[in-house]
């Protein structure tokens, strides 16, 4: 028999002022920002970078949301994307560095991310290698990385670890050369998935031996991504002192790209019971589906906290509306009995969810606002109908 797929824990950290937060206020289904826990976090984040010396991106494949753009860049050096798209986006709203790299790049987008990028990672030196004429025509300043694979593995499920065997993201450490890394300034690693710091420090101790004879040539490293640091119990002060510490010895820029630290417990999925039904257990039909709007409950799998759910009480699984047998997801205990009509919501639902969001079985999207916890205001910054669902498939 296969054994069952390794469940993530969600990391979130608490209701917040969500607990407080009516839910009627916004359609349904709607996920919900607050703009003063993003500040928050982006203030922990800033701390960091001002007392380390490093640079903190924010990383656009968790959180690229445009409202709130100003207010990161008021924060953080800037932003880190993954291709053409995400570049062009953070070039129009956002301010600050741009970072890109992407597993493979179509020769036809690199003019225009070279054009807008501060830095260009590579996945391979074969790409490097191809490419290098191209960009070596192009005049064009922008410096040069490569992603390293540093064959040490700290991820806790497989399919979210970049170093797991037979990964297709970056070149294996152990058969980095030097002439790889001609045109090279900087090196980029990514090992961890929302992890706290311990994992990024045994990290660095297993790389530092086999970089040590290129970092001459080097003007900085990239620490990638999965860095918790605004949860509750990171070890902020040890993040701290290592960065210190590599700066001092290396003389090499650090840079990181936090994602959904930008955005954690900043953000709720509000949506509604349509259907109550039995079928050995109750099963509870919502208006948001896992499938279409947090594909990660099925694809990590894990089980996202319910906002004011019972700690007794029998339980009810929760589906959306579409047609997949799985689109499931979890199952949940209610003070009562739920109704036809009734108001639900998931938390920590702001990095990743509505990045990922799509129209499968014509599910409609879910509409997007923005809430201050702090003043109270609350406004739409997104709303979708037919006519987003048709323009995927039909112009």
């Amino acid at each position: 028999m296969s054994k069952p797929p390794k469940m993530m824990e969600t990391q979130s950290g608490g209701a917040g002022p969500f607990a407080d937060f009516d839910l009627s206020r916004v359609q349904s289904p709607c996920f919900v920002i607050d703009e003063a826990k993003v500040e928050q976090n982006l203030s922990v984040l800033a701390d960091i970078a001002d007392r380390s010396g490093a640079k903190v991106l924010s990383a656009l494949k968790a959180f690229s949301f445009p409202a709130l753009a100003p207010l990161v860049s008021k924060y953080l050096s800037g932003t880190c994307t993954s291709g053409l798209f995400e570049a062009k986006l953070a070039k129009q709203f956002y301010s600050g560095e741009i970072t890109t790299f992407c597993a493979g790049y179509k020769e036809t987008d690199l003019p225009e991310i070279i054009e807008i990028s501060d830095h260009l990672i590579f996945n391979s030196s074969q790409q490097l290698k191809r490419f290098m004429p191209l960009i070596q025509g192009l005049c064009s300043d922008v410096e040069i990385g490569l992603r390293i694979n540093p064959e040490h593995s700290e991820g806790l499920v497989e399919k979210y670890d970049p170093c797991a065997a037979f990964s297709r993201l970056g070149t294996p450490i152990s058969s980095l050369s030097a002439d790889m890394l001609e045109g090279v300034v900087g090196l980029h690693f990514h090992t961890l998935c929302e992890q706290e710091f311990e994992p990024l420090e045994r990290t660095w101790a297993a790389i530092e031996p086999q970089i040590q004879t290129f970092l001459p040539q080097l003007e900085w490293l990239n620490f990638g991504g999965g860095h918790h640091i605004t949860r509750a119990d990171y070890n902020r002060d040890g993040l701290v002192q290592l960065i210190q510490e590599i700066r001092s010895k290396t003389g090499l820029d650090i840079y990181l790209e936090p994602g959904e630290a930008v955005a954690l417990d900043a953000g709720i999925l509000v949506g509604e019971v349509l259907d109550v039904v039995e079928n050995g257990m109750p099963i509870v039909i919502t208006d948001i589906s896992a499938t279409c709007h947090m594909p990660d409950v099925i694809e990590a799998p894990y089980r996202p906290d319910m906002l004011g759910e019972a700690k007794s009480g029998p339980l009810h699984r929760l589906g959306g509306p579409s047609c997949l047998a799985g689109d499931v997801i979890g199952d949940y205990k209610f003070e009562g009995s739920p109704d036809v009509g009734d108001r639900i919501a998931f938390l920590d639902q702001a990095h990743y969810s509505f990045v990922k969001t799509n129209t499968f079985n014509g599910v409609p999207l879910p509409a997007i606002a923005l809430w201050n916890s702090e003043t109270d205001d609350l406004k739409m910054i997104c709303e979708f109908g037919y006519e987003d669902f048709r323009m995927r498939l039909h112009q």
